[in-house]
């Protein structure tokens, strides 16, 4: 069993060791560091700890804020240390999941509910938009412009992106029609 630390703060101008001083006296042998904003979601290590743990390991933070950006990734992050049998600890707000497991089931309560509640504004949201008239989806591709776009490529004077450009289509578009006409040329031999 490991017992290690995750030690963050927002600026290079706050210092980590009150975070540091918390997490060593709680056992920590290997604490990870970040100076890196909460709003940032690529944090090399905290995903360098996470891959490093395994069943039974322990993770230390001071405060749960210290470790998760927002509520959903609590959640999240509370979901994969209940996978991997990882315990979680935070010194600040009382949790230690060695002694309460009750915490995990929380997490995944809430997530569960966030998920339903995102589920059902969309529905709201889209039947409020079909009750004014719209539909919804993408929007249709002029025959016109799909028509110009195959020609061009076909003909082999433009790029990609002047194709795009002069005609409006956007260039996944355009590979997909390219991509059926390819297709529709293959079963015609």
């Amino acid at each position: 069993m490991k017992i290690v630390g995750y030690a963050r703060s927002s600026t290079d101008k706050q210092n980590l060791q009150m975070q540091i001083d918390a997490l060593e006296k709680a056992g920590c042998i290997e604490i990870f560091e970040e100076k890196i904003t909460s709003s940032k979601r690529e944090r090399p290590e905290l995903n360098k700890m996470l891959n490093m743990l395994g069943k039974g390991d322990r993770v230390v933070v001071y405060k749960l804020d210290r470790i998760s950006r927002s509520i959903k990734h609590l959640i999240e992050l509370a979901e994969l240390f209940e996978e991997k049998g990882v315990e979680l600890v935070s010194i600040q707000d009382n949790i230690d999941t060695s002694t309460d497991r009750f915490f995990f089931r929380r997490m995944a309560t809430i997530g569960e509910m966030e998920r339903g509640i995102i589920s059902e504004r969309t529905r709201a949201g889209i039947s409020s938009a079909r009750a004014r008239g719209r539909k919804g989806g993408r929007p249709k591709v002029s025959e016109k412009d799909l028509k110009t776009a195959l020609k061009m490529y076909e003909a082999k004077e433009s790029s990609i992106s002047e194709i795009v450009k002069a005609t409006g289509i956007s260039q996944a578009t355009l590979y997909r029609y390219i991509n059926k006409l390819a297709e529709k040329k293959d079963q015609e031999k």
